[in-house]
């Protein structure tokens, strides 16, 4: 069955799906996304996610394209037309199309892109199971990561550095030495004391949604949050370290730059908190 994207008021075809060529998301990466982990064909976190996609906008001066009912329908739409039950949906919100000029154009329009998708819970269940291993590497991405915009060509060089590098995920690392998140997730680790460390929402990281929730999720499970930069060194000598993002929720590291983490093997209190996710996550 063919896949359906929403694109500027219209379902299409996924492979017949186009946006203008002078759109501003495509000529200068002007505009932000989200992206919602979809369960039982029930959205994860909606709330949330739709507000980050606002505060994004905001950021960057943008208009939401429609009112957030009509986006809400037009989620649940895409994913009903490409029946989706466990997966996700992509939501991308451009300044819109104008002849091509730095200056933000005076009667633009937003376009707004949204697809849906299934995720491959094989190589997901796989990944918890075993654990992954991540590389470290500087990060030379812009000061104000905490706009979730769709300029991620430093993620990508990351990203593939770390698959050629035979790694599953790259952990960026600023100036001072200090690990500042993954190039898709965010980056935790479990220190001696048993202590769950992740470093504080600012500019420098994205505030995930899922990390969210698993900040909540600890605190009601008892387990201590340290919210503080970490070194990589730090890190491989933590009893655990794990990535968090909506498509996977919590995948355990058990190396790290070809180091072990621990007994290099998936720890507990990851496995404990994925688990404690669902109770905490929402789904609409």
């Amino acid at each position: 069955m063919s896949r359906i994207a929403y694109v500027n008021g219209h379902y299409v075809r996924h492979a017949e799906a186009c946006i203008h060529i002078e759109d501003r998301g495509y000529q200068f990466a002007d505009g932000v996304y989200e992206v919602c982990g979809v369960r039982g064909g029930k959205l994860m976190d909606e709330t949330l996610h739709l507000e980050r996609l606002q505060r994004s906008l905001r950021e960057l001066r943008m208009e939401m394209p429609m009112p957030l009912a009509a986006l809400k329908h037009i989620l649940r739409e895409t994913l009903r037309r490409n029946h989706v039950l466990n997966g996700m949906v992509y939501c991308q919100v451009t300044r819109g199309v104008a002849p091509r000029d730095h200056p933000f154009p005076k009667n633009a329009r937003p376009s707004l892109v949204v697809t849906a998708k299934r995720l491959n819970e094989a190589r997901i269940a796989a990944a918890v199971a075993h654990g992954v291993e991540v590389v470290t590497m500087p990060d030379q991405r812009w000061a104000r990561r905490d706009i979730k915009s769709i300029a991620l060509l430093p993620n990508i060089l990351a990203k593939q550095s770390a698959r050629e590098a035979g790694a599953y995920e790259a952990w960026l690392v600023d100036a001072e030495g200090f690990v500042t998140e993954g190039s898709s997730t965010n980056a935790w680790i479990v220190d001696e004391e048993g202590r769950l460390v992740t470093r504080p929402e600012g500019p420098d990281i994205l505030h995930g949604i899922t990390r969210h929730v698993i900040l909540q999720a600890a605190r009601s499970e008892g387990i201590e949050v340290v919210e503080r930069p970490f070194t990589p060194q730090e890190a491989k000598s933590a009893r655990e370290a794990f990535i968090s993002a909506s498509s996977a929720i919590i995948i355990p590291v058990i190396r790290i730059d070809g180091q072990a983490v621990g007994n290099a093997s998936p720890g507990l209190v990851a496995l404990r908190l994925r688990e404690a996710y669902g109770r905490f996550g929402e789904l609409s």
